[in-house]
């Protein structure tokens, strides 16, 4: 027997998105679309001197997949690098694409476990992490200047 693909605790994380706002003056903003489900993800950026995201803002227009997804993201990347959140991005990607046996190392992902063999699905739950990971690079450039 497979677990639902929706359950309680993703549809709980779905309803409780944190930083769900844009930001005023954000250092970066990335929008990631996904094609196949028409799923919508805007983050916006700032970051400390050490480059890493100190404040965040995101416009999650998505399923309940990429609505959680953007949930679990949100409670831990305050303080995260660029370089942290691209290996969290590629993590996901490759555990999501079977290239990994395990979750990446960011708190809470294995709720995604049902819909590893929905490969549609996928777009949706990698949208945050792709946009994160890109506006935090982008934001750090702009600083480098």
């Amino acid at each position: 027997m497979t677990a639902p693909l929706y359950n309680a605790t993703i549809l709980r994380l779905a309803a409780s998105i944190p930083h769900h706002e844009r930001l005023l003056e954000p250092m970066a903003t990335v929008e990631k679309r996904s094609p196949i489900c028409g799923s919508r993800v805007t983050v916006d950026v700032t970051v400390d001197g050490q480059g890493r995201i100190e404040t965040l803002g995101m416009l999650v227009r998505a399923c309940a997949l990429g609505q959680a997804s953007a949930s679990l993201f949100g409670t831990v990347a305050i303080g995260k690098s660029p370089t942290e959140l691209a290996a969290a991005r590629d993590a996901l990607t490759a555990w999501l694409a079977g290239e990994r046996d395990v979750p990446p190392d960011w708190p809470g992902l294995d709720i995604f476990t049902p819909a590893l063999p929905h490969s549609a699905r996928h777009p949706s739950i990698r949208l945050v992490f792709e946009a994160a990971a890109e506006a935090a690079d982008l934001a750090n450039k702009a600083t480098a200047r």
